[in-house]
């Protein structure tokens, strides 16, 4: 009885051991989506009204010819204004992140294209510190990328 309760006991504590390994190595995977997961929510799901989804709709944008651009927009320049994601309208505003590095940025680009489901299209690569400098050297404002949004004829 003694050393069944004692395999036990090691047991829960291998297993309790192993869930917080694994927690560690998901907030490891992406420490600046700590910054994003307020808004966007830690299961990408987005707050309906305010805050749009990521989960399900990346790799949509991603597919879209210059999504991939918008998206390096997005984090370097902001979002500001009315936009609609499967007949959703959402009016929050998204920050700039222009002070984040180009590896952070493609980093974090990276994790969000491949969480919850998500995928990069078929023939994409990961972002890389390159694109998104390329992206930085282009001034644009917040109304500017909503504009660019709008020609991915996203629905």
């Amino acid at each position: 009885m003694i050393k069944r309760n004692i395999s036990l006991l090691l047991a829960s504590a291998t297993l309790v051991l192993g869930l917080g390994v694994l927690q560690t190595a998901a907030a490891q995977a992406s420490p600046l989506y700590a910054q994003c997961q307020g808004c966007h929510q830690p299961t990408g799901a987005g707050i309906p009204g305010v805050f749009p989804p990521l989960a399900g709709h990346v790799p949509e944008i991603l597919a879209a010819k210059g999504g991939r651009e918008f998206l390096i927009q997005v984090l370097l320049h902001g979002l500001q204004g009315q936009i609609t994601i499967k007949g959703a309208k959402y009016q929050g505003a998204m920050p700039a992140y222009a002070q984040l590095k180009d590896e952070d940025i493609a980093g974090l680009l990276n994790h969000i294209s491949t969480q919850w489901g998500n995928k990069f299209p078929a023939g994409q690569q990961a972002f890389t510190a390159a694109e998104v400098k390329a992206q930085r050297a282009k001034t644009m404002t917040a109304a500017q990328v909503l504009e660019a949004r709008n020609k991915l004829g996203l629905k």
